[in-house]
């Protein structure tokens, strides 16, 4: 039932036995600023029993993590109070034991002067005065506790019936109060909708598909679908740094772009921009998501989907963004940036103009086939000397007579002797075997040229990369067995 995920997420779903953790550094940093909701300072003063003479924390949800955002001093009659100069950035917030273990939630607002009375054996009902938003979240809670007790009694009920009769009763009576929930937010989404609380509800909510509708006398089966993804963010502004601080937002925008956007790279990047840019007045927001982004589309999971992350890098970052970053993470974002700009698909392969074993000029737009599969490699990587073999295999059983051509590269020059037994032990032949030699890489390096482990983006070995006949990029980053499957679909659409 529907009831459980909001229980879950807005009541004590999260707390109990939960905890704040350490997470490790995401790949590209942005530092978030401490309080983006402006002055006017904040004081939680807090009476938590048993707990006497320890620090406890204020944390709240960031993205998809959690952070501690301040601590307080508990003297000996358990109180203590959260006290700054800034106010906190609006959303769902908890109180945290000296063990990291949170004890309940509360929801922060932009009056930030209230108290608070608890007890961490009864984590279930806090005392919040002077807070509007908890008063309507408590009565929400309470609201919700009850229905949903009384949804639990009936669906048992329901699985226990066994005259048709009444289950239709029992399920009649699920579906009401199901209702009364849905009714419960909508009446505070309408009547209140400036509250925290009404924006975590139309944050957290989803749309339900429609039924098919029939035009013309057929039936529109994509309809449902669409309906869905054109109202999943109704009422949602990817502005509001409210957001960041919930603990489904992060979690929704997954599942929007896992199950709602096409994972060709250009339908990804309409989704993105529109996003990015909307998100751009707000503070922690547009970080956020910019990083998010970056560090999903540097190493995306499907081929391809790094032309997002080139896409952000040009009009983002090279248009000024990269001030959000520490040095270190605008160094990671630019290389990449530069390492994958010149290896999208569909784009001409980097020219490579390389020496042979026998000391010859080795060109790989001299290699004639209707396909090229470039190989760079080392003669003394484990996993080379594995894959290398293998992909000779294909390349006897079926891909020389389907006219792929071979381009093998040793990415170290100094490890000439070894390249070339490898080579003869394993009988490599009908390859074009190539490598840079140190004069041809330190005159690269003179000339200030793009050295082709960049253009080619050359980070683990072996690297493979498709091209067809004109020397066009149509596959990287593949197994051999993907490798093949595109040359056979290549092969049958040329027919």
């Amino acid at each position: 039932m529907r009831y459980c995920l909001l229980v879950l997420l807005l009541t004590m779903g999260f707390a109990g036995t939960a905890q704040v953790k350490k997470t490790t550094a995401p790949k590209a940093k942005v530092p978030l600023p401490k309080s983006s909701a402006g002055k006017g300072g904040h004081q939680i003063d807090i009476t938590l029993t048993p707990l006497k003479n320890c620090k406890i924390y204020l944390g709240s949800y960031l993205g998809s993590g959690k952070a501690l955002v301040d601590s307080a001093m508990l003297d000996a009659n358990s109180k203590g109070v959260f006290k700054g100069p800034n106010k906190f950035t609006g959303g769902v917030y908890f109180i945290v034991s000296p063990q990291l273990t949170i004890q309940f939630e509360l929801l922060m607002d932009d009056v930030q002067q209230f108290s608070i009375v608890a007890d961490t054996t009864r984590k279930d009902s806090p005392l919040i005065t002077g807070s509007k938003e908890n008063d309507i979240f408590k009565q929400y809670t309470q609201f919700s506790a009850e229905k949903g007790a009384e949804l639990q009694r009936l669906e048992e009920a329901f699985k226990k019936a066994t005259n048709p009769t009444d289950s239709l009763n029992l399920l009649t009576a699920i579906n009401s109060a199901d209702k009364a929930l849905q009714d419960y937010r909508a009446d505070i989404m309408k009547n209140q909708s400036g509250s925290l609380l009404a924006m975590l509800f139309n944050t957290m909510k989803r749309p339900s598909a429609p039924a098919i509708p029939v035009v013309n006398g057929k039936a529109d089966s994509t309809y449902p679908f669409r309906y869905v993804k054109e109202h999943f963010w109704d009422d949602v502004l990817f502005n509001d740094d409210r957001l960041l601080r919930t603990p489904f937002f992060d979690r929704k925008l997954d599942d929007y772009f896992k199950y709602y956007v096409s994972p060709e790279a250009d339908s990804i990047i309409e989704e993105v921009k529109y996003m990015l840019l909307f998100a751009r007045t707000g503070k922690e927001i547009y970080p956020y998501l910019l990083t998010k982004f970056t560090n999903k589309y540097m190493t995306p999971e499907f081929m391809g989907q790094d032309k997002v992350f080139v896409y952000i890098f040009e009009n983002f970052y090279a248009k000024g963004d990269t001030t959000l970053l520490a040095p270190a993470s605008r160094k990671t974002v630019r290389d990449r940036a530069y390492s994958l700009m010149a290896n999208q698909l569909g784009q001409p392969a980097p020219i490579l103009e390389l020496t042979d074993t026998l000391g010859r000029a080795a060109s790989l737009y001299n290699t004639k086939g209707a396909f090229t599969l470039v190989v760079f490699w080392d003669p003394n990587c484990g996993h080379c000397k594995e894959e290398i073999p293998r992909i000779d295999s294909f390349y006897r059983a079926k891909w020389k007579a389907e006219g792929l051509a071979l381009y093998g590269v040793n990415i170290y020059e100094n490890e000439i002797p070894a390249w070339k037994k490898f080579i003869q032990e394993k009988k490599l032949e009908g390859w074009t075997h190539a490598y840079q030699t140190r004069e041809a890489k330190e005159a690269d390096a003179r000339a200030n040229r793009a050295n082709y482990r960049q253009l080619y983006d050359i980070y683990k070995t072996p690297t493979l990369y498709l091209l067809d006949k004109d020397k066009r990029i149509l596959a990287k980053q593949l197994s051999l067995e993907q490798f093949d499957d595109l040359i056979n679909l290549k092969l049958k659409q040329s027919h």
